[in-house]
């Protein structure tokens, strides 16, 4: 699928929900892709990308902003404590914040560094065991103690179990989103960001679309 084509499908599916295409940015995962593959992308003129590994982003990302102007990276995966610097560093965004140690660290580097990228909370919505996030119920304690640490929360995160429908999980986030009175919402990926687009995400993060399955 051409990235003119998804960006197309998600100009379509916010007209639809009577939303305007330009509150939806398309991210473009470019984990573990071929540098050749990203340029390619690159030279098409879009300029936001999301990558889960802090190591990866920056073996690939400064060499890129060399040759290209104004690119937004976006840490979609989970974040340890030792990495956060590099990643507030490199990073325009920081879709994985999931624990109050964490947000305690991103304040101290925060003050550091005299400035902090946009952060999204995770929030893991199926419960399930084997995958990071503030459970549903926690949400509202964390992001409390996420803004009584002065950070540039913008929105929540999700990424629904492979075995369930994807818009129960979408609507379940922007529910929890509209009561905490956050605009944010990174939600829906290559098989279903037209479903989160109309239940209001803000951020879709489309890979195995735009780049062909990962080797």
């Amino acid at each position: 699928m051409s990235l003119t084509e998804i960006q197309t499908r998600i100009d379509k599916a916010a007209l639809t929900a009577g939303r305007d295409p330009g509150d939806v940015t398309l991210i473009a995962v470019s984990k573990m892709q071929p540098d050749a593959l990203v340029r390619d992308v690159l030279d098409s003129g879009h300029r936001v990308f999301g990558e889960n590994r802090v190591q990866e982003a920056a073996r690939k990302w400064p060499a890129f902003r060399e040759d290209f102007d104004d690119i937004a990276l976006h840490i979609i995966g989970p974040l340890q404590s030792n990495k956060v610097r590099q990643a507030m560093e490199l990073a325009q965004a920081i879709h994985s914040v999931d624990r109050v140690k964490l947000a305690q660290t991103l304040a101290r580097l925060a003050d550091e560094l005299g400035s902090c990228p946009d952060l999204f909370i995770q929030v893991n919505t199926g419960e399930e065991p084997q995958k990071a996030g503030v459970l549903p119920s926690e949400a509202d304690f964390f992001v409390s103690e996420v803004r009584k640490l002065g950070l540039p929360l913008k929105g929540l995160m999700c990424i629904p179990p492979v075995d369930e429908a994807p818009s129960l999980h979408f609507a379940l986030l922007a529910k929890i989103a509209a009561r905490n009175e956050l605009s944010g919402l990174s939600m829906g990926m290559s098989g279903d960001f037209e479903q989160a687009v109309a239940l209001g995400a803000t951020h879709v993060r489309v890979g195995s679309a735009i780049f062909g399955a990962r080797d």
